[in-house]
């Protein structure tokens, strides 16, 4: 006698990784008014807002290890926390651009591939939901640190090292969009709404 089917527990959105998710994007506003404080001449109020950037970055890590580790990944987690980091990336940039310390060029490069990113997903979200992934994860590292470099007061001798990461960070940004295009046209073809549909054009007419 076989053992009956005992259906997966779907985990409850209310949980640890969504709050930590949720908390990142309450500290986009508190990072903005810091950053932008005195025209951002203040160097105490650019620490500070380097504090809330790295803690806001961080809940970035910890909200993921906690929804796999304890059972916490949910659809709505897997839609909020990458709309999370383009919200705190978004945020520091357009601050950093109003500054006249980051070039506008960057800013709308980044934001116009996190637009269509965000876009993409709503768009296929029918198939099912592409989750971020791990060069998706890298970029958002990568632009973290740069952007944190660009926040701190830390003077001219860094100059050259905060362009260059974020130099980085513009490649990888523009090489995981043209990847997320690629998964979701992969994910379209395979998913089990096409199957479904397919499986329907192909039956005989009147059957």
């Amino acid at each position: 006698m076989s053992a009956p089917h005992v259906p997966a527990v779907q985990a409850s959105t209310w949980n640890l990784a969504n709050a930590l998710t949720g908390l990142r994007l309450l500290l986009v506003p508190v990072l903005w008014l810091m950053l932008m404080h005195e025209g951002g001449e203040s160097s105490q109020w650019r620490i500070a807002a380097f504090a809330v950037f790295a803690l806001a970055s961080v809940t970035d890590r910890v909200d993921g290890e906690v929804a796999r580790r304890w059972g916490q990944v949910t659809d709505l987690g897997k839609i909020a926390d990458p709309i999370a980091d383009k919200a705190l990336i978004g945020a520091a940039l357009i601050g950093l651009s109003v500054l006249g310390e980051v070039s506008w060029w960057v800013t709308i490069v980044v934001l116009a591939r996190e637009a269509a990113v965000t876009v993409l997903r709503f768009v296929v979200i029918r198939h099912g939901v592409m989750a971020a992934s791990r060069g998706g994860k890298a970029k958002t590292f990568v632009q973290a640190v740069a952007i944190g470099l660009y926040i701190l007061p830390i003077g001219s001798p860094f100059d050259l090292v905060a362009a260059a990461v974020m130099a980085l960070a513009v490649v990888i940004t523009v090489a995981t969009g043209v990847d997320y295009v690629v998964r979701a046209v992969r994910l379209r073809r395979t998913s089990d709404l096409t199957a479904r549909r397919r499986a329907e054009r192909a039956k005989p007419a009147g059957s």
